[in-house]
């Protein structure tokens, strides 16, 4: 159960220096942008980039944090960070074997807005929103609104974990687990809690990275709460993406006791390089970070830009190893629909 302790109501106070106040990651979400136009307008880009963006944007919209928005570099098409966001004309071109539910992910569902696929754990569809959308995500076209479970829904599903005693870990993930209110997520978490069966929480997010301010007092108060050993997997694709305010929501979560890990996708034109597999890794560990993932590309419908052949993923991650010690190699997998668990290639 969660329980309050002076340390908790410490990490709560909305004048700790080096905490964000509470609630402006709120803010921080209302007002990022959702323009294509726009968003070249703020960084410069030509304005010939401008149909294909809004093409792009009628079939999956525009969502970017000014916060990540500002990690990019002016008036150039091909920053690495740019390139996850910007909708492109050549998301309207789908090649064979892309298609919406790439994971086979609605063959899993259990429960409403509960996915099982592998043994010992369940994922759990906490929130349908996203902080940014990513052009690649493999969730770009899941049916979320199917998926949102209301509070009489959550029961039957806590009920679905407290009747398989296999069960020992809960993942939180969305949409972004982080984009729901503390509120909820504190109600949800201390109902898990109460499940002596489960043993681990892990959250998957990208909200840290792209609106740093979201790891504030209410977020670390329900988290440091929890008897649940916590893991928190950032996904992180680029060097560029950690900055300075990054790095400071990490060193948050690390002494509220999360175990940080990251993973990544591999992405034409924007992480398609050892140079830039190498510095990935470097700077995630100077962040407190262990790169665990780097995955292969899904085959999702309207993202097919940036696939990364397997033979060419694989020499990649050949030379990396020339690189970097062990313990900084993320494992390059594929998830096959139907497997026990993460492929390696």
């Amino acid at each position: 159960m969660i329980t309050r302790s002076s340390t908790l109501l410490h990490c709560s106070a909305p004048d700790e220096p080096g905490l964000p106040a509470p609630g402006g990651w709120q803010r921080q979400l209302a007002g990022a942008i959702r323009d294509p136009r726009e968003l070249c307008r703020r960084l410069g880009l030509d304005a010939s980039l401008i149909p294909g963006a809004e093409a792009g944007h009628s079939l999956f919209e525009v969502r970017v944090p000014e916060a990540f928005a500002a990690r990019m570099r002016h008036a150039d098409p091909d920053d690495p960070l740019l390139r996850q966001v910007l909708p492109l004309d050549a998301e309207q071109t789908n090649p064979e074997g892309y298609v919406t539910d790439p994971l086979q992910e609605a063959q899993h569902t259990a429960r409403r807005g509960l996915i099982h696929k592998y043994a010992g754990r369940v994922l759990l569809i906490t929130s349908p929103a996203c902080a940014i959308n990513c052009r690649y995500c493999f969730r770009r076209h899941f049916p979320y609104q199917e998926n949102a479970p209301s509070r009489s829904q959550w029961d039957d599903t806590l009920d679905y974990l407290r009747e398989d005693d296999t069960l020992r870990e809960a993942i939180l993930s969305g949409g972004d687990p982080l984009a729901a209110s503390d509120r909820q997520l504190a109600w949800l978490v201390e109902r898990l809690d109460a499940i002596p069966h489960l043993k681990r929480l892990r959250l998957h997010t990208r909200l840290p990275v792209v609106i740093p301010d979201r790891v504030d007092g209410p977020l670390l108060e329900w988290l440091t709460g929890s008897r649940l050993q916590k893991v928190m997997v950032l996904h992180i694709n680029h060097a560029n993406e950690i900055d300075e305010a990054v790095a400071g929501a990490c060193a948050r979560l690390k002494q509220a006791g999360v175990t940080l890990l990251n993973q990544s996708v591999i992405l034409k034109g924007v992480n398609d390089s050892v140079d830039a597999l190498e510095a990935l890794s470097e700077r995630l560990f100077e962040a407190g970070v262990l790169p665990y993932y780097l995955h292969a590309f899904d085959p999702v419908s309207g993202a097919a830009h940036f696939d990364v052949a397997d033979a060419r993923a694989n020499a990649l991650v050949d030379e990396l190893r020339t690189r970097l010690p062990g313990f900084l190699m993320p494992t390059l997998v594929r998830e096959v629909p139907g497997e026990a668990s993460k492929t390696p290639l």
